[in-house]
């Protein structure tokens, strides 16, 4: 039977593929992995960049690109055959990966070919990838003793397992609870956009009424303008308690002691490797040098930021009691209050931006500001296979007409495909020997789809959203390094991974940009001055608060790797608890379990690592006040971060990058005055 996984494919056959086709692919081309790389060892007398580190490079580039639509499309088409064939393949290529890092033929190629002459005549970027691979010899065990060896791979095995059966629970959990509204009164204050959403969805599902989901544009909506106080806490409880053994799911998809496990085996792997915990570990390949530093910098924004929130809190409890809310704040009442707050201190609600945020509009606006940035242009391509009809396909000519990546886009929500916004690989640049393969990207949101006739609507927030993820898109696909391991986001500190994509994030506030990126869908006019103005002064509303909220969750996610106990467990909830009473101003019902949900750290690549998103915050608003030095759209400083930052993905350490870009240090200054926070 052809296997069209196995076809030597540019794109994806995303039409042609079946799950029946992952496993024999996945089993064959391990196979053949083995036999190629221990014949390239046995074939060389002294090894060379050439004869051992290209050939594994292009070993590894064939699994990737045969890997990618399925894990692609495990994520935004997950049904029940793919699921399993997909996981399925997890322990085999974990078992490949493992066998690969551990294996001491290869390591000692690599290890010989760093003390031959031969090194200090490769470029850096070459260098990079002999000395990231060495080190990652080192954190897959290679150094271990053959018992060890094969404990790390039970380990590996049993932790990919674990994370992806963290997923599917998240995922059956967000997808099982609904909620049908027949009467239209319960659903007072909720603006008509959003009811339009719910009858759609509704009429979807073959049902006559308004049709709530968990989804992220249902439950927000809920959450942020229902007056039935009673509805928001039933929508709030089943939210926060997904994949827990609460709620009206309770113990259903219980991921309780899967975070158990992952843990323990985390630490586990850590105290095999010579650490005294998953924090050092996760460390090694970050910029922060040690845990202390970590600590210290969450700390000090903490510190920074809770005179603000402490205000902010008691802003809002004033308002709510004014408004007759005679019982005390609860987590429920939040958004809904904050939102009335907004409207009366600023005059505007997102409801009344949104008409001028037309997802095709946004687009066009976006993909204008990066090619006056950068001198690239972006074309729409038709007539490429791709997974949804709602999927676009664009191609990026820069302007010496050379291709430099293309890229799917996937906006909006729907049934069986995985909540969030992420960029993923598809392609990465790399040269082949054979000539010169361009980056290739997937862009995935989940916004509000088109209702009726009406185009997708978008939220100020979602459009930060899709800059964001078009930020990492740019990172991935702009890399003009021809070497697989560290093209694109290869080979990137993870701490610095998120910093072109919430560079990006800035553009979203400067006027000269508003005007390219809003359009009325019915009039065309761009959004009002008067309208923005508002915005602006919003901008910063409850930012105190806001930033406490990402620092509980990077606290969190520190503290349980760094203070992992054998004897006591992972302490899940103790240390929650903790971290809340240390640095939240608002209180958390005991019922809700929103650490059963934290993807991004058990089944992510952010473990020990959540708090890459202020420390990448502080480089990217460090990196955007050269911008507001000089003009948000000034050439010089586009190119010279198109030239230090995007083109040099991985090849050099990101604090070297920052510093030829910036000129010096990155300083936190920038982020708390763009979060109107004092220094």
């Amino acid at each position: 039977m052809n296997n069209p996984l196995l076809d030597a494919f540019k794109l994806p056959p995303f039409s042609s593929l079946r799950a029946t086709h992952i496993e024999p692919a996945i089993e064959e081309m391990l196979s053949k992995n083995r036999l190629k790389i221990a014949k390239l060892l046995d074939d060389q007398q002294v090894y060379s960049w050439q004869n051992v580190v290209h050939p594994m490079e292009l070993i590894g580039d064939e699994l990737n690109r045969m890997w990618s639509p399925v894990s692609h499309m495990n994520s935004v088409i997950n049904d029940d055959a793919w699921r399993e064939a997909y996981s399925n393949c997890l322990p085999k290529l974990s078992e490949y990966a493992t066998e690969m890092g551990q294996n001491q033929d290869l390591y000692q190629a690599y290890q010989l070919i760093k003390e031959s002459a031969e090194f200090s005549s490769l470029e850096r970027a070459q260098q990079k990838v002999i000395d990231n691979a060495i080190r990652d010899f080192k954190l897959s065990g290679v150094a271990l003793s053959d018992k060890n060896k094969k404990r790390y791979m039970q380990i590996s095995q049993k932790l990919s397992a674990l994370t992806n059966q963290f997923q599917e629970n998240l995922m059956d959990a967000t997808h099982a609870w609904s909620r049908l509204i027949k009467d239209e009164k319960e659903l007072a204050g909720i603006p008509a956009s959003s009811l339009d959403l719910f009858k759609q969805t509704a009429q979807q599902k073959g049902q006559e009424g308004w049709l709530l989901t968990l989804e992220f544009p249902s439950y927000m909506a809920v959450m942020t303008y229902a007056d039935n106080r009673e509805l928001r806490y039933q929508m709030y409880e089943a939210f926060v308690t997904r994949a827990s053994d609460k709620g009206p799911d309770a113990g259903r998809w219980d991921n309780s002691d899967v975070m158990e496990e992952i843990l323990a085996l985390r630490h586990e792997e850590a105290l095999l490797l010579g650490f005294a915990n998953y924090a050092e570990l996760s460390l090694e390949t970050k910029m922060a040098d040690k845990p202390d530093d970590v600590m210290a910098f969450l700390e000090q924004l903490a510190d920074k930021s809770m005179s603000m929130a402490k205000k902010d809190y008691l802003a809002l409890q004033a308002f709510a009691k004014k408004s007759g809310q005679l019982e005390a704040l609860a987590a429920w009442d939040m958004a809904y209050f904050s939102e009335k707050l907004r409207q009366q201190q600023y005059h505007f609600s997102q409801e009344q931006v949104k008409p001028y945020f037309p997802a095709n509009r946004v687009l066009k606006g976006l993909f204008s500001l990066v090619e006056r940035l950068y001198g690239i242009k972006i074309s729409v391509i038709t007539d490429v296979d791709v997974w949804h009809d709602d999927v676009q396909f664009f191609e990026i000519i820069d302007a010496t007409g050379e291709r430099r990546g293309r890229f799917y886009i996937d906006l909006y929500a729907r049934e069986n495909k995985r909540g969030g916004a992420w960029m993923d690989e598809c392609v990465t640049r790399f040269d082949t020997g054979d000539g010169l393969q361009t980056a290739v990207a997937y862009l995935v949101c989940n916004f509000t789809p088109p209702l009726g006739d009406d185009p997708a609507l978008l939220t100020h927030g979602e459009v930060e959203t899709l800059f964001h993820e078009f930020g990492h898109g740019l990172h991935h696909m702009l890399s003009k390094v021809n070497y697989l391991s560290v093209s694109g986001i290869h080979g990137v500190e993870w701490d610095a991974v998120e910093l072109p994509s919430q560079f990006m994030e800035n553009w979203c506030w400067q006027p000269e940009v508003i005007a390219s990126i809003s359009g009325h869908y019915k009039t065309g006019e761009t959004l009002p001055a008067e309208l923005f103005d508002k915005m602006l002064a919003a901008k910063n509303f409850q930012s105190g608060m806001q930033m406490l909220r990402q620092i509980e969750f990077s606290l969190f996610d520190f503290r349980i790797h760094l203070e992992y106990d054998e004897q006591k467990g992972a302490r899940i909830d103790e240390i929650i608890r903790q971290v809340r009473a240390d640095v939240s101003v608002v209180s958390t019902p005991e019922f809700n379990c929103f650490t059963n949900s934290f993807a991004h750290i058990f089944a992510g690549g952010y473990a020990a690592g959540y708090y890459s998103y202020k420390w990448a915050e502080v480089l990217s608003s460090d990196a955007f006040s050269l911008f507001e030095e000089k003009g948000v759209f000034n050439p010089e400083a586009g190119q010279a971060f198109l030239h230090n930052v995007l083109e040099k993905g991985g090849s050099e350490d990101a604090l070297e990058l920052f510093k030829a870009f910036r000129g010096r240090e990155p300083t936190i200054d920038a982020l708390l005055r763009h979060s109107g926070i004092a220094a």
